[in-house]
């Protein structure tokens, strides 16, 4: 069974975006979940941690994302994840290249626990979110800017929107029960049983 994982987060820059660490106590492994804008903040919450990064996780591509990123490695030291088909862009943004390229089902270690990366295609090609099931089963979904209270992220084409209503569905909403946390990127969080019968709403209007 997995050791328990604390979770802290912090909203940071113009556009408030959500800034994770997941932790073990008493100064244990730490992963950084978006290092988005203010990186002397995002030093301070990992400094709050324990003081060690084991990496930093992008969830995407977008530059509201990752402008710290490149701030954060370089006084920690830690590698820079991403999904495979945002890693490129992230890397040539950032000047800081991807250390490991994330695919759908992959499992992250962080000291005694195992995280797991879904794939969720359409916000951009390449979007994840991490999963967090603490031992007593509760799962924390961080899902970048793939899934908020009221509906998907955004989309630029019908067919983006098709791809991430998929994965939505096929990779979280039949995967994981009502009682599982979502922690966006942006804004207040949310739950699986506060979305879930709002589905055929967000399919019908496409957005």
């Amino acid at each position: 069974m997995n050791d328990e994982l604390e979770i802290r987060s912090v909203s940071v820059g113009a556009m408030d975006n959500n800034a994770y660490l997941l932790h073990e106590p008493a100064g244990g492994a730490q992963l950084l979940i978006d290092a988005a804008d203010e990186p002397d903040r995002l030093l301070a919450l990992v400094a709050e941690g324990g003081g060690r990064l084991d990496a930093v996780v992008t969830t995407h591509r977008h530059p509201d994302h990752h402008r710290a990123l490149a701030s954060v490695v370089a006084v920690m030291g830690a590698p820079s994840w991403a999904g495979a088909d945002d890693a490129d862009a992230i890397g040539e943004a950032t000047d800081i290249p991807v250390a490991r390229r994330l695919h759908d089902g992959d499992t992250l270690l962080l000291g005694a626990a195992s995280l797991e990366v879904v794939a969720l295609r359409g916000h951009t090609a390449g979007s994840i979110a991490v999963v967090y099931r603490t031992p007593a089963g509760r799962v924390n979904l961080f899902t970048g800017d793939s899934l908020f209270p009221g509906g998907p992220g955004a989309t630029a084409t019908p067919e983006a929107f098709a791809s991430l209503m998929a994965d939505l569905t096929e990779r979280v909403f039949d995967r994981f029960d009502d009682d599982t946390s979502v922690h966006p990127g942006h804004g207040r969080g949310t739950t699986l049983g506060a979305e879930r019968p709002h589905l055929d709403e967000w399919r019908a209007r496409g957005w």
